[in-house]
């Protein structure tokens, strides 16, 4: 099944090069580039940087912390935590495709010091314990059917009374998902988890819940935005399009369907370990 999920996100090869020269195409310098100039692309859930922000916000975070990012795709959000607390981040991704590609946009924009990209299991995290400060996770659930393990492993390698975030893709009361979306192009490969699972699950692995915030309406707004700037002109050369494939336009509509229709909510967590 990991191997569905990678290839799911592995389409396109030599992604780093196709994203510089997509950026070239925008009219960017690579060798001045800012993270603002990536904004378009590795910021890959839903509202983006700003839905970053929010889950930070929760996490107590300074510039002496060391921050797990489980999931951490392209690296956006991990560079968006460096960048606004000056802390140190971890990512760990299944697909090698992404990890290389992250580590690539950081070097790009001055921030690899800080930053460490690898590849790597969520379910089977190869970290000794207590060794975060705080984790979190984005959008990577949807697609692990053992959130039972993941939750565990990110319990473990948390220290005592550190902070874990959550944002995620939940199932919603208003029917089966819509498919393909951005997470899955069929249900194999889609774990989607109720409200009232994901509190179990949290709690089960040894987590105590501070809070629970459902974004579903702004998500929903935020998505036929999307849709409509998509619908009014050629799109940009830089988008999710460039690692998801052709069908994206397909998994937009269907996003916005999903959430409009209660298919699918997006709720945000923060725990205490």
């Amino acid at each position: 099944m990991t191997d569905k999920v990678a290839s799911h996100y592995s389409a396109t090869q030599n992604l780093a090069d196709k994203i510089a020269d997509k950026l070239r195409e925008a009219g960017k310098d690579i060798a001045t580039l800012k993270t603002a100039d990536l904004g378009a692309i590795d910021e890959f859930h839903i509202r983006g940087r700003k839905a970053t922000l929010e889950l930070a916000e929760g996490l107590g975070l300074s510039a002496s912390s060391h921050v797990l990012d489980i999931g951490s795709g392209l690296g956006g959000p991990a560079r968006t935590l460096v960048e606004t607390y000056g802390c140190r981040m971890t990512g760990i991704d299944l697909t090698p495709a992404f990890c290389e590609a992250a580590t690539a946009l950081s070097q790009w924009v001055g921030l690899s010091d800080r930053l460490n990209f690898q590849v790597g299991d969520a379910t089977h995290l190869p970290f000794a314990d207590g060794l975060f400060d705080a984790a979190m996770t984005i959008h990577v659930a949807m697609n692990i059917a053992a959130k039972d393990r993941m939750y565990a492993e990110a319990r473990r390698v948390l220290k005592p009374g550190g902070r874990f975030g959550v944002y995620d893709v939940l199932q919603g009361e208003g029917g089966d998902i819509l498919f393909p979306v951005p997470w899955a192009r069929e249900p194999s490969i889609s774990h989607v988890a109720t409200p009232d699972a994901m509190q179990a699950l949290l709690s089960g692995a040894g987590f105590k819940i501070l809070s629970a915030v459902d974004s579903t309406e702004e998500s929903g707004r935020w998505f036929e935005a999307m849709a409509e700037r998509m619908s009014k002109g050629p799109a940009p050369p830089l988008t999710f399009r460039t690692f998801l494939g052709d069908d994206f336009q397909e998994m937009t509509r269907n996003q916005v369907r999903n959430l409009l229709e209660r298919r699918i909510r997006t709720v945000s967590y923060i725990c205490e370990a």
